[in-house]
């Protein structure tokens, strides 16, 4: 089984602190230590490209810069990195997102990943206009990526579902290759949409058993529709030479945490909508 291994790219900013974001939580200060220019994630995205990493994850919501931008300038300070975009299918129509990508690949030389994200907090889709129900989101999602991959096939589509509407769709251009979606999502809503469309199924660290669990599902799901998805796991490691030493900076970092911040944080957590989050929450504190 063959493993491939991604970065992060910091662009909400950096720091030798917990940078905080998203998921119904606010972003701290520390983040500003190091802000998010294209010079410095230009150094983060060459340092992974010649360390032998295949891509870099770059996260969406308004608390950091816009990933399809960001990434697009990016492409030019690299070679061969890949770069996993995080987007919002609410946010643009099917058809467009579809260009957009289409773009992206061509101009890039196929160094685009998707990581398509429904969205679990009702509060931030409602700042971006969107007013869906957690249901209803997934279920655009599905039919989003219904339509992107058919116009991806080169196939002129018309859709009139519940949520998306399109008619004489069609691309002038084709991407190559098409690119690769990534997927994650660990309610029963988000299990279907990755059977059905995921080529890379992603979950959050939670331990072996749970993990296990959750790929059983999926793959079984997905092969009630003909398909054998790839699976992949989000992780934030410290690493040092020593596991003394990396203990040391994993109490180095908590002991910079204020208390108030962390009761803070985890009351925000407690009124994200996403599933995932809550499987997460469950392990505060307790030793994997």
């Amino acid at each position: 089984m063959a493993l491939t291994a991604h970065w992060f790219l910091p662009t909400t900013g950096d720091s030798r602190h917990v940078v905080g974001g998203g998921h119904g939580s606010t972003p701290g200060t520390a983040g500003t230590d190091r802000p998010p220019s294209i010079a410095y994630l230009g150094q983060i995205a060459r340092s992974a490209e010649q360390l032998g990493f295949t891509g870099a994850l770059t996260p969406t919501g308004a608390w950091c810069e816009d990933a399809w931008l960001t990434t697009a300038m990016l492409t030019r300070e690299t070679e061969r990195l890949k770069y996993l975009v995080a987007f919002r299918p609410g946010q643009l129509s099917p058809t467009l997102a579809a260009q957009m990508a289409t773009s992206y690949q061509n101009q890039s030389g196929g160094r685009l990943l998707l990581n398509v994200v429904t969205g679990g907090e009702s509060a931030e889709q409602r700042a971006y206009g969107d007013f869906l129900d957690k249901a209803g989101r997934y279920a655009r999602t599905e039919e989003f990526l219904s339509v992107t991959g058919r116009l991806w096939r080169g196939e002129q589509v018309d859709h009139r579902g519940a949520h998306l509407r399109v008619e004489a769709a069609r691309l002038t251009r084709l991407p190559e290759p098409v690119p690769e979606v990534y997927f994650g999502g660990s309610s029963p809503e988000a299990a279907e949409v990755a059977a059905r469309h995921a080529d890379v199924y992603l979950t959050w660290g939670e331990p072996p058993a749970m993990v296990a669990e959750k790929i059983r599902h999926v793959r079984e799901l997905a092969a009630r529709h003909g398909r054998t998805p790839r699976f992949g796991i989000r992780l934030h490691v410290i690493t040092r030479d020593t596991a003394q030493a990396a203990w040391a900076e994993a109490d180095r970092l908590l002991a910079g945490m204020d208390p108030a911040r962390i009761a803070e944080t985890q009351a925000a957590l407690a009124r994200s909508e996403s599933e995932g989050q809550r499987r997460m929450r469950l392990r505060h504190g307790r030793i994997l």
